[in-house]
């Protein structure tokens, strides 16, 4: 499937043999495997230090170091404007603002996210933070009126029996965490928001995902800062014995780039594969994640504990299959309007 995806490269990569096209390809769902399932490890090992309770003041700091390292790549495509393409961006008030209600959404979105992972753990994390498809198609009829077909619904209800068997075993092995589920739930209806409200501010930035992950990044910064006052996490960071302790910061830092980087192996995935096949390598390597976090912790799984990962990834892969054929069938009919957004996203 993955070579499937390799008839939208560049015509000047036709020449190439399959043999190197198809090691390309391995080598870029590879490394994008290797940096998302590093990503959540590192920030379960970062949230669920029992010293250290301040999920706020990390998620903080690795939005400070996204903003350090767009500036970072700023400076490098000048200098190497060959080797590297960064869009060049100068902080915009009115932009800004513009992007402000997306960052609410965002904050919101990479908050509960981390907050799911600090309480149900990596092993749980793909069924505890599941329902994103369930409420995309919910909040598509309810903002956008857009209806969804039988079979999408029946996908999706695939998805919600997994969460709930999942949720049920989790309660029978004991190890079931009521707030990580609720933060779970919560994570998965600002991820669908966080979609909607991309594709209303692209504009704003030109339709640049860069300089829409500056400003939004930025934002998330400033707003950070009172709700990390007023939840006091200051005098948890005051009492914390490893504060200036240099491997600390290290890892934090690294669990910013790695959130930097997962914004451009993503992408870079889609370009040498397709959509579609994204979808389906995130799905086996939420897979592979979950079977590397019952191995590391060396867990016992019931037989109904992994149908319900099972079903929860099933269903999302057919409802991934399912919303592409459909947009295969139905032939678009796009509006000037459309059209001129369609100029904008690159």
């Amino acid at each position: 499937m993955a070579l499937a995806g390799t008839e939208t490269m560049d015509q000047e990569e036709h020449g190439e043999t399959f043999v190197f096209r198809a090691v390309k390809i391995a080598a870029v769902v590879a490394l994008y495997w290797f940096v998302s399932i590093t990503m959540v490890f590192l920030n379960n090992y970062l949230l669920d230090n029992k010293e250290l309770d301040a999920p706020l003041f990390i998620t903080f700091y690795q939005c400070l170091v996204t903003v350090g390292l767009c500036w970072v790549m700023q400076l490098l495509a000048k200098l190497c404007p060959t080797v590297i393409d960064f869009p060049s961006v100068k902080f915009d008030l009115k932009t800004s603002r513009e992007v402000l209600p997306l960052s609410v959404v965002f904050i919101s979105m990479i908050t509960f996210n981390n907050l799911c992972l600090k309480y149900v753990g990596v092993a749980f994390y793909t069924v505890g933070r599941s329902l994103s498809t369930v409420f995309n198609v919910l909040l598509s009829y309810v903002i956008l009126k857009q209806t969804t077909s039988l079979h999408a619904l029946l996908c999706c209800g695939i998805i919600l029996g997994g969460f709930w068997l999942g949720v049920d075993q989790e309660g029978v092995a004991g190890s079931l965490s009521w707030t990580g589920v609720f933060f779970g739930v919560l994570a998965s209806a600002f991820v669908s928001l966080n979609a909607i409200y991309t594709k209303k501010v692209m504009p704003a930035v030109d339709g640049n995902i860069w300089k829409l992950s500056y400003y939004n990044n930025i934002n998330a910064c400033v707003l950070f800062l009172p709700l990390i006052l007023l939840f006091g996490e200051l005098d948890n960071l005051g009492s914390f014995s490893y504060l200036f302790d240099p491997v600390f910061w290290g890892m934090m830092t690294l669990g910013g780039v790695f959130g930097f980087a997962i914004g451009y192996v993503t992408g870079l995935q889609i370009k040498f594969t397709s959509p579609l096949t994204h979808n389906v390598s995130g799905t086996a390597k939420a897979c592979a994640q979950t079977v590397i976090a019952v191995v590391y912790n060396s867990s016992s799984k019931s037989m109904l504990w992994w149908t319900s990962n099972l079903m929860v990834l099933g269903g999302s892969s057919a409802y991934t299959w399912v919303k592409s054929l459909e947009m295969k069938k139905t032939p678009v009919r796009d509006s000037p309007q459309d059209s001129a957004k369609e100029k904008l996203l690159p």
